[in-house]
């Protein structure tokens, strides 16, 4: 077997957390009384930048009535987090299909586990512990986190390092991703990818993907395989991650997909 890795994102791919973290901002904008609210369809926007205080940044620049801050930026971020973990905390929020049965899977067979997400420690903590009941660090083998590193997807920086961290080649790992930018991020840094959508990134550009389907699926449940990828598979397992790492080409894709290098 030459797959030796799995790296998870994990805002949208472990779990469908993304409105909750857009409920969590709009109500910190209502505590500092600020006139802004995301719609879904405004999130589905920002959710191209990657980043909260990078999308709280966007809106100050198009709102002429306040001054771009950093201290205000981070004060008002640390707000919209510490709401969104009491959030998650009540919320009927659960791992989505696939996720912990892949997890158990690839520890039973020595597969190591990383996650690599431009979300915080204290967020992933929060989800872990809620789902699992059970610290990050007894699951996975790195966790590189927004907290760690200094750019943000799609920077290849974030796989870099947890590659580093594992010690391991990209070519021998495969990437668990939600959005284009987590796709590039992945892709720049050599490793192959596999998506999992939902209603915030289901008409991202995944080119240079080895697989996109709504989510990793389970014996019982197949998952939905996007258009232009040809899978026998009703779920993703280790064995399929096995041949996605191992095969020379994006054997999955239907048709010739632009090389991500030209869209960088």
């Amino acid at each position: 077997m030459k797959l030796e890795g799995i790296i998870f994102d994990v805002d949208g791919t472990i779990a469908d957390t993304e409105d909750i973290h857009r409920q969590a901002f709009n109500k910190a904008f209502s505590e500092y009384n600020l006139n802004w609210h995301w719609s879904r369809e405004k999130y589905h926007e920002l959710l191209f930048i990657s980043g909260g205080k990078e999308r709280i940044r966007k809106c100050l620049t198009e709102d002429n009535t306040i001054n771009i801050d950093n201290s205000f930026i981070k004060e008002l971020h640390k707000c919209k987090s510490e709401y969104y973990r009491s959030m998650l905390i009540s919320a009927d929020i659960k791992l989505r299909p696939g996720i912990k049965r892949l997890i158990t899977e690839a520890k039973n067979l020595n597969i190591k586990l990383g996650i690599a997400t431009n979300s915080s420690s204290a967020n992933l903590t929060t989800l872990i512990k809620k789902n699992l009941n059970t610290q990050p660090e007894q699951l996975f083998d790195t966790i590189v986190t927004s907290d760690i590193v200094l750019e943000k997807k799609p920077s290849p920086e974030i796989y870099h390092r947890a590659l580093f961290n594992l010690n391991l080649s990209a070519e021998n790992c495969v990437a668990i991703e939600d959005t284009a930018n987590g796709n590039i991020s992945a892709l720049t840094a050599g490793l192959r990818t596999v998506i999992t959508t939902h209603a915030y990134t289901k008409d991202n550009d995944f080119n240079g993907a080895s697989l996109v389907v709504n989510n990793l699926g389970e014996p019982d449940s197949a998952f939905s395989v996007n258009k232009n990828f040809d899978c026998k598979n009703s779920y993703v397992d280790v064995e399929l991650l096995n041949k996605i790492v191992t095969s020379k080409n994006d054997f999955l894709q239907k048709e010739e997909l632009l090389k991500v290098s030209e869209r960088i």
